[in-house]
């Protein structure tokens, strides 16, 4: 069997690399492309095959990966690849996309009967190199099924999400939760260090608390995810007067503190609609509601996806 990967950079490189150790293992081969002939010396002397075009890559390979910068790189690199693909294989884009660019070249690959699934990735520079890394699959369940044994020579947490762009979705949601937390970062740790506290102080302090003790994404299951607010674990009414304290002190050292005041907009809007005896968190109905959706997860799928955290880690 071969396997072809297209995109070699810092990502590329190493999840390439990763790949044809597996691939060797099994006595299978990969062939390779980049726009850089030089970045494919480390996989060319391992016994890899070079191909000159990504269509030479689609004529040679069973299943294809590519690790690009963007949608405008895919769409050029996807072109080529339509031109060469065989009926049967699988292709997964692990490149962070767009999800509307993805399903719209789902369609042209299934006209092929080739199989299209976005497979984004998260975990870094690092991980790729380690083979720590996630995979979340968007596209057909069967095709991940079959091919999820060499997904596991690239990463450790490779995971089927749902249809086509969902891989897509979720490292969007990933990636834009991280920038807005560490935006959030900046602005308490200017509020903190212009107020006369030291900085190492303050992440010392903060790590030991609440916030610091837990990671943000695993509290959403105890309110959040099941749509759960009483009784409160900490009061609407009680958030409102912390947030406002702080807002009050940015104001009083002189620094701008955007996103926490539009965080005590949101507990005001709670407060106004009786919530202040609520769980703190009711606070993000107010956004669910702009949105126009509800979410209510099922207490035994919460149940058994905690369970399976525990078990993994």
């Amino acid at each position: 069997m071969q396997a072809g990967f297209i995109g070699l950079g810092t990502m590329g490189a190493s999840m390439a690399a990763n790949l044809q150790k597996g691939l060797k293992a099994r006595g299978d081969t990969l062939v390779v492309h980049d726009i850089r002939r030089d970045a494919a010396s480390r996989h060319l002397r391992d016994g890899a095959i070079w191909a000159d075009t990504p269509q030479a890559v689609a004529e040679q390979s069973e299943v294809i990966f590519t690790s690009l910068p963007g949608p405008p790189e895919f769409e050029s690199v996807t072109a080529g690849l339509l031109a060469g693909i065989r009926k049967g294989t699988a292709y997964f884009d692990l490149t962070t996309n767009s999800p509307t660019v993805v399903r719209r070249a789902h369609e042209a690959f299934a006209a092929k009967g080739a199989h299209l699934l976005d497979a984004p990735v998260s975990g870094g520079p690092r991980g790729a190199a380690s083979g720590k890394l996630a995979i979340w699959c968007g596209g057909d369940e069967d095709t991940f099924d079959k091919w999820k044994p060499v997904l596991d020579m690239i990463g450790d947490a490779a995971q089927y999400i749902g249809p086509i762009g969902a891989g897509s979705v979720a490292k969007l949601v990933h990636n834009c939760f991280g920038y807005i937390a560490t935006a959030a970062a900046a602005e308490v740790f200017s509020m903190g260090v212009k107020a006369g506290i030291e900085p190492l102080a303050i992440w010392e302090a903060v790590r030991k608390g609440a916030i610091g003790r837990r990671g943000a994404f695993d509290s959403l299951t105890d309110q959040f995810l099941p749509n759960k607010y009483e009784p409160p674990a900490f009061a609407l009414r009680l958030a409102h007067k912390d947030v406002s304290l702080a807002t009050a002190l940015g104001r009083e050292v002189k620094v701008p503190m955007r996103l926490a005041n539009l965080a005590l907009a949101d507990l005001e809007e709670g407060l106004n609609r009786g919530w202040g005896d609520r769980d703190s968190r009711s606070m993000m109905l107010c956004q669910l509601e702009r949105a126009g959706i509800k979410i209510e997860v099922d207490p035994q799928r919460l149940t058994e996806a905690l369970e399976n955290k525990a078990k993994n880690g």
